[in-house]
């Protein structure tokens, strides 16, 4: 059994801007009734997004998953930004570096990737070697071994893949989410009350049987939901990658949550993980 009343995924963005066609949010409860898209075709601003979590989470027990990297690698080379002085080796102190030194709206990071830290994310060839910028966490890697084939990597910034923009922006909303909403696993999982973690939708595609590939049709996305004992979306209209992403992954953390108590203790993560890179929930 679970904690949790409801389970939320957010597939988030990083784009510039002040409202983002690429976030969708999707909302199920425990008892086992399919995933609904919540204000569907609204798009949303990352500043509501936060509001609805705070909002949401004072309601009932939930559970939600942000599809971005909670803090970036640093145990391979013991430091975020090798060669910088002053940045923190904390994931907490990081997220509020981070939101010191990016002025972008809405939460946006964009500059601190293109402007303040330039020379460690890779904006395309002209900045070298590519395999010089990337680096992986410790879930990364477990993900990998088991073969979850996350590739992409917190520094690189280029591309329909990357995951630098989003996840950087998502440091800035930890950092406003920090002590009003345990994060976990920065935070120890509550025994009451609602949880913040990482997610990746990846890993609930694959528990349905299917590819990993993203999903765009009702038909596709609710045999996912099928495969994760979840009743078909009631949806009038053919969704797009994002709103399945957070269909299928809201889905997919309720299953798991529900009957894999384990899913908090992954054989992988240490104390120092937990407070300096995270993980990925999902990845035993």
């Amino acid at each position: 059994m679970t904690q949790f009343e409801r389970f939320a995924a957010i597939d988030w963005s990083g784009a510039k801007g002040k409202r983002h066609k690429g976030i969708a949010v999707a909302l199920c409860d425990a008892g086992g009734s399919a995933p609904v898209l919540v204000r569907s075709g609204h798009i949303w601003s990352r500043a509501e997004v936060l509001d609805w979590l705070l909002a949401t989470a004072a309601e009932a027990p939930t559970l939600f998953g942000f599809d971005f990297s909670f803090a970036p690698p640093i145990a391979e080379r013991g430091e975020y930004l090798p060669g910088e002085p002053g940045v923190p080796s904390t994931a907490r102190e990081f997220w509020a570096y981070v939101d010191r030194c990016a002025d972008d709206e809405d939460l946006g990071a964009a500059s601190f990737l293109e402007r303040v830290h330039r020379r460690h994310f890779y904006f395309g060839i002209a900045d070298g070697v590519k395999a010089d910028f990337v680096r992986f966490r410790r879930c990364d890697a477990e993900l990998n071994a088991q073969g979850g084939r996350k590739t992409a990597s917190a520094y690189d910034a280029i591309g329909a893949a990357q995951v630098a923009k989003a996840s950087f922006s998502g440091m800035r909303l930890l950092h406003r989410l920090d002590g009003r909403v345990p994060i976990w696993p920065m935070d120890p999982l509550p025994k009451q009350g609602s949880a913040v973690v990482e997610i990746y939708t990846r890993i609930y595609l694959r528990r349905a049987g299917l590819p990993g590939t993203k999903l765009r049709s009702r038909a596709e996305l609710n045999r996912a939901l099928k495969a994760l004992d979840s009743p078909p979306a009631r949806l009038r209209f053919e969704p797009n990658d994002h709103q399945t992403d957070a269909l299928v992954t809201a889905a997919g953390m309720r299953a798991l949550a529900t009957a894999e108590p384990g899913a908090f203790a992954p054989g992988g993560l240490t104390p120092q993980i937990a407070r300096s890179e995270g993980w990925t929930f999902g990845v035993s």
